[in-house]
């Protein structure tokens, strides 16, 4: 049995993993700028100021970094967490990546990129594990386009996961030894954006019509190449359709 923290244990990915090793068997805290109320274990802790954090991770053999803002701020969060967990002599660090973060120029992406290479450096036992978009994110970005008349998705392909498929990868990663880099994850089937915008349009009971839309630069410029995708890594199983048929009844 191991002491473990969850950095983002409310989140979406996060209280998965939470779930998951404590039903291993590990004594599991989460740690999250607004801790849950009903989990005396939760811990209060703001990782972009470093606020509670050398309290927090003392006596924890892992941590799980799940916590992460597409706004800003993953790098200072990383700075703040790695300090702490040198000083309180943590022996392993897993980390949640997301698959093309070396090879598309998105901001987001590069601040990822960048905590996996400050891993790297640390002198911290580490893995990271690289996983395709979730699935929870393509129903996100369709619910949002599908508020207007004509639904505009874009031209890419996509290859979404399921995050509780992703959480028990991570899981298991905690439960071991250091890796660097894991092999990546992607979701069973490589579809288009258009494809996914119109299972769940069915799923929603909503007729739109589907445009699709070719959007300049780079960015997505790597996405239409495909960097964003592991077509080699199909390990997960569950389909966007199976998700949004799932989630009909959550």
């Amino acid at each position: 049995m191991k002491t473990v923290l969850v950095t983002g244990g409310t989140g979406t990915l996060g209280t998965l993993v939470v779930e998951r090793l404590r039903r291993a068997g590990h004594q599991v805290r989460g740690l999250s700028r607004h801790p849950d109320s009903q989990d005396p274990s939760s811990c209060s802790v703001d990782l972009r100021r470093g606020t509670g954090l050398a309290e927090a991770v003392q006596g924890a053999d892992t941590v799980v970094h799940c916590a992460t803002t597409p706004t800003g701020g993953d790098i200072e969060s990383a700075t703040h967490l790695l300090r702490a967990l040198r000083r309180a002599g943590v022996k392993h660090l897993v980390y949640v990546s997301i698959v093309g973060v070396d090879r598309i120029p998105l901001g987001y992406y590069r601040d990822k990129h960048t905590v996996e290479q400050a891993l790297e450096a640390s002198g911290l036992g580490w893995s990271v594990l690289r996983a395709t978009q979730f699935h929870d994110l393509v129903l996100t970005l369709c619910a949002g386009a599908a508020r207007l008349p004509l639904m505009p998705v874009p031209q890419v392909d996509v290859q979404p996961v399921d995050a509780g498929e992703v959480a028990a990868r991570l899981a298991r990663l905690a439960e071991g030894d250091p890796v660097g880099r894991a092999p990546d994850m992607g979701g069973p089937r490589v579809e288009s954006f258009r494809d996914l915008a119109g299972a769940y349009l069915s799923w929603a009971g909503l007729e739109r019509r589907v445009l699709p839309v070719r959007l300049p630069g780079a960015t997505f410029a790597a996405y239409r190449a495909g960097y964003h995708l592991t077509p080699q890594r199909e390990v997960g199983t569950v389909t966007f359709q199976e998700f949004l048929d799932r989630h009909t009844t959550d």
